[in-house]
Order: structure tokens, then sequence, then C-alpha cells
């Protein structure tokens, strides 16, 4: 990777015996939106917050824009943060919280007026400037903690679940609005999630993150298609693993599975009977207890119905799959 605008380094953080993150190295292109994602305490939100300066690693260093960050406080940074919570004034109006950042750097009132209108119009709220937090929706007040962040014009801008509080139709829309705004803006944005369908549907890129270290990097489509460990192909998306050979692993997303009454002509079969079925509007997953691999999941991608609709709970069923369609994994 050319001129990255984050270098990370070797950085470690511990907390008493407590390792939150352990000798990450990491480089963040300028201009992508990358997602770091991982469960509850793997470490993604200390690093973001390393990123930032509101955490000191112990070693290791970040570098960002070329520039080593060791030492550099937080509000000296070219960097600004948007916090899962927001943190907005609630005695301020919209247009108050927005520009306070601009306030406090000592800029004068007509440049905060017109910073702060671009960014409302940016986020499309500039008709709501003076409406008070608790005048606003979740989305609205979303909107406006990111607009704070953007009136600043950082090289760098971090957000810390930034859909969280977000309800699912709500989440589902402002993803498409921040991946826009990222690139109407040339920003590099760096997202902290747990939520995988969140940072497949967003990022360019993502590091998967476990115990303090990143496991795999890639584009959502390597990760998808390409796991390399089976924490990965488990994370990711649903996937079938088991056990080819000894010591050797194979993950089979439901999606490469056949399903039908018949043997398939496939380089790889299976039988067994359907013990549940989900359905999921757009789809349904069978859950199929097999005589040779456990317990597997087919989605209706791959179904071959039988003559009066879908397989149903207790049906006999074969399964196939080709050579190419599962992933070989490491331990």
């Amino acid at each position: 990777m050319t001129d990255p605008i984050v270098r990370i380094e070797g950085v470690a953080k511990r907390y008493g015996a407590v390792t939150a993150v352990d000798g990450v190295d990491l480089e963040i292109a300028r201009g992508e939106l990358f997602a770091l994602l991982g469960g509850s305490g793997c470490g993604k939100t200390t690093l973001l917050r390393a990123i930032a300066g509101l955490e000191t690693p112990d070693s290791g260093r970040i570098l960002i824009d070329g520039q080593d960050m060791t030492g550099v406080p937080a509000h000296k940074r070219p960097v600004n943060m948007m916090f899962q919570s927001y943190a907005l004034f609630p005695h301020m109006d919209v247009a108050a919280n927005v520009g306070y950042g601009l306030r406090r750097e000592g800029r004068p009132k007509p440049e905060v007026a017109r910073r702060v209108a671009e960014a409302l119009a940016l986020v499309k709220l500039e008709a709501l400037g003076d409406r008070k937090p608790s005048q606003l929706s979740g989305g609205q007040r979303q909107r406006v903690a990111l607009a704070r962040a953007l009136v600043k014009q950082p090289k760098l801008l971090l957000l810390d679940e930034p859909l969280a509080a977000l309800d699912r139709k709500l989440r589902e829309g402002t993803r498409f609005e921040l991946v826009r705004l990222q690139e109407q803006l040339g920003l590099t944005f760096v997202v902290v999630t747990h939520d995988q369908e969140e940072a497949m549907s967003m990022a360019t890129r993502l590091a998967v993150m476990n115990a303090g270290r990143i496991v795999q990097t890639g584009t959502p489509h390597e990760l998808y298609e390409h796991p390399a460990t089976r924490f990965v192909a488990d994370f990711i998306g649903v996937a079938n693993i088991f056990e080819t050979a000894p010591g050797r692993w194979l993950a089979l997303r439901p999606e490469k599975i056949a399903l039908s009454a018949e043997r398939p002509h496939t380089a790889h079969t299976a039988t067994g009977k359907v013990a549940d079925v989900a359905y999921e509007g757009d789809r349904s997953l069978y859950r199929v207890a097999t005589h040779s691999h456990g317990t597997m999941l087919v989605s209706t991608a791959n179904v071959h119905r039988t003559r009066d609709g879908a397989f149903r709970r207790g049906d006999t069923v074969w399964l196939g799959w080709s050579d190419t369609s599962g992933q070989v994994l490491d331990a």
C-alpha cells in the first residue's frame, strides 16, 4: 500500500493483567472506509481510541499522514471522533452543537456560521439548526453528531459503533448515507462495529479482530469467500465447518450447497433429514442432520423443491457441493 494515511506498528495496550490490544500492525489507505470488526472485548474500540489519542499505547507507535503521534494529545491530532452515545449538549441547539469545536478554536463568527451551515446541509438537517437534541429523532441526533465531527474538516474520521443506537430499518438507510458522505468528501473513515452485516455492506476493507489481535484483513468479498481461519469463517456470515481429514477443515457457505430429493451429480454428497426450516422472507434456511457431516445449514438458493412445495421437517434429502465450493481453513 502506497502512502497510507494511518500506519500502526506493533501497538499494544494492557489494563493490568488484561491485554486489550496485542501487537497490532495495520495500514489504512487514504480515502477508504475501513472497518474494525469483532465481538465485545476484542480490542477494536481500544485501538480506535489509541488512534484518536484517547488511549496511550504501552508499546508501538501510530503514524497519521506520515507523522508519529507518540505524545501528541487528542486535540492536536488531525482526527475527529464520533462516539456511540453521540454526546450532544442538551442545552444547546443543533447549530451550537455542531459549531462547538470551531468556537473553542476561536474561529471568527462568520466562518463558524458558514461552516456549520455547510455541515448541516451535508447531513440534510439545514432546516433544524434551532432545535434542541430532545426535539430530534434518534436518526437526526446521529446526523448532528456526524455534522459536528465533519465541521472541523479532519483528515481522519473515527466512528465508534455509529449505528448502534438506531432501529434496524433506520440503520439500513443510514449505512448508505455514510457511504455517500464518505465518497462525496473523500475523507478516510474508520468505523468500529460488532455487526458483520454493517461492516460488509459499508467498508471498502475491513479487519477482523479477536483477543486483541487482527486475524484477517481484506475486502468484504475476500473475507466472505476466502476466510483464512475457522474464527473468520464462523464470524463473517454463516458457514458449515467440518473436518475433511485429520487437522484439515473446510468452510462451506449455505448457498453453495444444493439440496434435492434425488442424489445430485456433484463431486461431494451427503444425505440426511430436515431437522428445521427457518423462513426469512427472501429465503429459507434448512437445518439438515446428515449422516456423515453433522448438522448442516442450506439456503433456499439451491433447493430443488418437491412437487408440492418446499421440503418439510423429517423429509429425507440429499446435499451436494463441488470441489470449488468450500474454503480450506487454518485451525
